[in-house]
């Protein structure tokens, strides 16, 4: 056999200069292709919270139609909620449960006494348990159980009801209004704390007022570090209010009055990062009304690109951008303004 057949026979392998190109060929792709994975992703994400949203209206309308009237925000478990003293409440979020499959919760429920998660019974039934339902996937981290112990390790909800607008937010007048030492609480909305809001009561139309929205995403103190002012993230989904009035029915200032699982709208969407006119951001509950135990003006915000996830009167699901402006929001929020609004 010849030398020149030899050579002809051999494979020549890859040089290092063609290995690297190659290499950086499909770091370029890997590259554009990433977005798009994560884009595709982050819709899968928002379709399901979506879908978790139109589950809570549903049930919303499913315990209307049994009651005629929307739950109360957060009561305190007595008449005509429960059978309890003037305690700590249940929250909207534990009414609501038959129509999110959670009978056999709900069906043990003990509304009495000191209820919501400061009932030993309620607490083992709820320690540690996860209600799909109640989280968002876009979730970016935010802790799933409640941070006291007291609680019994209860889940904390992404989602949290609308009590309406602060007075002079988005140029409204609102005088059901109410300061206490947790923010404004405002009952101009559908599920304020000791509501009783029925279908006829929007009389600005079902289709034109929001009921629950999305806390899913951090906020920024003034320090520009991380907080997770979520309505109750000290105590979880289940708590309700100990206040014995409502902000219509004058609310009572000081003490433990904090509508837990309630906003009233003060700030745009996805303003997270804390007002300038507090040297502490969030905190001092007076102020700015947003902290973690039981603010009552904590922003809706999410993780979802350019907005959040909305559920309206009539159960609807819709997505409202970033750039939705303050008397547009403040008009959502208000079941009977009458006034006139345009939700791209």
């Amino acid at each position: 056999m010849s030398p020149c057949l030899t050579r002809s026979r051999r494979r020549r392998g890859f040089t290092l200069i063609e290995l690297l190109v190659v290499i950086a060929i499909i770091a370029i792709l890997i590259g554009l292709l990433l977005p798009a994975v994560q884009k595709v992703r982050e819709a899968a994400s928002r379709m399901k919270c979506q879908n978790n949203l139109k589950q809570i209206g549903i049930a919303l309308h499913t315990y209307h139609d049994v009651n005629q009237y929307f739950p109360a925000g957060c009561p305190t478990d007595i008449p005509p909620w429960g059978t309890g003293n003037a305690n700590w409440g249940s929250s909207w979020l534990v009414f609501i449960m038959p129509g999110i499959e959670q009978n056999v919760i709900y069906g043990k429920w003990q509304f009495s006494g000191s209820s919501g998660v400061f009932n030993a019974n309620n607490n083992a039934l709820i320690s540690k348990i996860v209600i799909p339902t109640y989280k968002c996937p876009s979730n970016p981290g935010l802790p799933m159980f409640a941070v006291n112990a007291n609680s019994g390790n209860t889940m904390q909800s992404d989602y949290i009801g609308i009590a309406g607008a602060d007075n002079g937010f988005g140029g409204i007048s609102e005088t059901r209004v109410s300061a206490g030492n947790h923010g404004h609480v405002s009952g101009g909305g559908v599920l304020y704390p000791w509501s009783q809001v029925k279908i006829g009561d929007i009389t600005d139309g079902t289709t034109n007022t929001m009921m629950v929205s999305e806390v899913s995403d951090w906020l920024y103190n003034a320090s520009g570090a991380k907080v997770d002012y979520r309505s109750a993230n000290s105590w979880g989904f289940a708590i309700g209010t100990q206040s014995t009035k409502g902000p219509v029915q004058g609310w009572l200032v000081g003490g433990d009055n904090r509508a837990f699982q309630t906003t009233t709208l003060r700030y745009g969407i996805n303003w997270t990062k804390g007002p300038t006119n507090n040297s502490g951001g969030w905190t001092g509950a007076t102020g700015t009304g947003a902290d973690s135990d039981g603010g009552g003006n904590s922003p809706l915000r999410s993780a979802h690109t350019g907005g959040v996830n909305i559920v309206m009167g009539d159960g609807s699901v819709r997505f409202i951008s970033n750039a939705t402006d303050a008397p547009t929001l403040a008009r959502l929020a208000t079941r009977d303004d009458g006034l006139t609004m345009n939700l791209q």
